[in-house]
């Protein structure tokens, strides 16, 4: 069984952002770059379908420049067998339909049996790369999962819906997955798998070699959200704070009214 998990290198979220000179995405400057946390949840469940199934071999595929090596290094630590690179100094600018016909083109050529993703990313936010890339694979895809199994060809799932809903659902590979936070706990990488992972077949590929496709959706401009006003901090007693709120919500709002 052929296994590609996809992840994504982005900036930690506890970073101060800053909006770059072309406005078009945030500066990267000092910033701190981890691992996308869906994807985290998306390498986990690779590695324990790989360790179910003897045979199994798992690769990671990732695009981004050099430094996104770095993340894929802690992939392989997890228990991933190989990774994929494609090298791009702009997969920022790339739209989902770009990223997804990337991996397509990859993950045709290789036929593998199940691909994982996580289901979105956290900084662009567009949950499309997944759904997308089975689209154009002409496979079926689940997604936010948040309970897996697999047996003889067919996956057995439970999707997260609106309002903490849950559908069950079933199909046969090949398939795509999306996987939802909570769907297991990611694995700490050990020292002993981190030195072997140094070892690990990781291979780099530029873009151009693959012909991407042209990009269908500009980001045109990046802002951060706009200042609102500030709360306001009442006191004196009690009686006091309840005449000025009731004021308050008779002259600033139609709460009262």
């Amino acid at each position: 069984m052929k296994i590609l998990v996809c992840i994504k290198q982005v900036p930690d979220m506890e970073s101060k952002f800053k909006v770059n000179a072309t406005g078009n995405w945030f500066d990267e400057t000092d910033l701190a770059w981890r691992m996308n946390e869906y994807d985290e949840y998306a390498v986990e469940q690779a590695v324990q379908l790989k360790e179910q199934i003897a045979e199994a071999e798992l690769t990671v595929l990732c695009i981004g420049p050099e430094r996104v090596k770095e993340t894929m290094k802690k992939a392989l630590a997890m228990g991933c067998d190989r990774g994929f690179h494609i090298a791009d100094n702009e997969s920022h600018l790339k739209d989902p339909f770009a990223i997804a016909s990337l991996i397509a083109g990859y993950a045709q050529e290789q036929s593998f049996d199940l691909i994982f993703t996580g289901m979105q990313s956290q900084d662009r936010g567009s949950a499309q790369v997944g759904v997308l890339t089975a689209e154009i694979l002409g496979i079926p895809s689940l997604t936010t999962l948040v309970e897996f199994s697999y047996a003889d060809g067919t996956i057995n799932a439970k999707r997260e819906l609106e309002g903490g809903t849950k559908a069950k659902v079933s199909c046969s590979t090949p398939a795509l997955v999306t996987c939802q936070l909570g769907l297991n706990t990611p694995r700490y990488p050990t020292l002993p798998n981190i030195m072997k992972a140094k070892k690990k077949e990781l291979i780099s590929t530029s873009v151009a070699e693959l012909n991407p496709p042209a990009v269908l959706i500009d980001t045109l401009q990046v802002s951060p959200p706009e200042k609102k006003g500030g709360g306001l901090i009442l006191e004196g007693d009690p009686a006091e704070l309840a005449d000025q709120l009731i004021k308050i919500l008779k002259e600033k709002t139609t709460a009262l009214a």
